[in-house]
């Protein structure tokens, strides 16, 4: 496997002027309201925020209502989605983050916090804490990821699937993404074995505001594919 050392080191710190934070939203009206203000209060208005929306209710009208950039699309898929909203991100620093209020918004200046002391890629733990409103289907699962994801890594992760997580954009754009369903763990797994700089930052986990989209059994069968292949190719390129 071929490593490759981390981005270069920021002179200057970034801040919130510096902050895009981006989601794939599908009929997210229940949650999406709150997840804006959210952001909103905590970086004072002054992170750009994208949703790549492809929902048939109120969600992409409430997102432009609270200043949101809208890109709409045609249902592809998780991955499909969350790709096209890190790609259009136009700030050096890219948090992605799920529109059903179960993310800590609060935590962003800790994530902005991590980049700044030299992290290429944070993660944020949903298990550290026990994630009891999590389903305890989806917590088993999502359990069991991270270890077939560390044994076939030979590097230790707790949490593969956690849809928060913040980015130098510079590595999101030098890393060909191919997985749909599986991409969550891919954006974990790639930049970890190619010896950027990641940190697993633990968080709080709140219970979901919606319904879930995502069929467990298809959808956990589909994520475990995608780390074995991922694996493979990165300890094989």
């Amino acid at each position: 496997m071929a490593t490759q050392s981390r981005s270069t080191a920021v002179e200057d710190e970034y801040t919130f002027d510096d902050l895009s934070v981006v989601m794939g939203t599908y009929n997210e009206e229940a949650a999406i309201g709150t997840v804006l203000a959210d952001i909103d209060e905590v970086t004072d208005g002054r992170a750009a925020v994208v949703c790549v929306d492809g929902s048939s209710d109120t969600t992409p009208e409430i997102a432009r209502d609270h200043g949101a950039r809208v890109i709409e699309q045609e249902p592809q898929g998780y991955g499909v989605a969350v790709e096209e909203a890190l790609s259009s991100a136009s700030r050096p620093v890219v948090v992605t983050t799920d529109c059903d209020d179960t993310y800590p918004m609060e935590r962003l200046p800790d994530f902005l916090e991590a980049i700044n002391e030299g992290c290429d890629v944070v993660s944020g733990d949903r298990l550290y804490h026990g994630a009891e409103t999590m389903p305890a289907l989806n917590r088993l699962g999502n359990s069991a990821f991270a270890y077939l994801a560390s044994a076939l890594m030979g590097k230790r992760v707790h949490d593969t699937t956690t849809g928060m997580r913040a980015y130098r954009k510079e590595i999101i754009d030098k890393i060909e993404w191919t997985e749909n369903t599986g991409l969550s763990a891919e954006l974990l797994i790639r930049p970890l074995m190619r010896g950027y700089e990641v940190r697993e930052e633990p968080i709080e986990y709140r219970e979901r505001k919606g319904e879930t989209k995502l069929d467990p059994f298809q959808g956990g069968a589909e994520i475990a594919k995608s780390i074995v292949k991922v694996c493979l190719e990165e300890r094989f390129r």
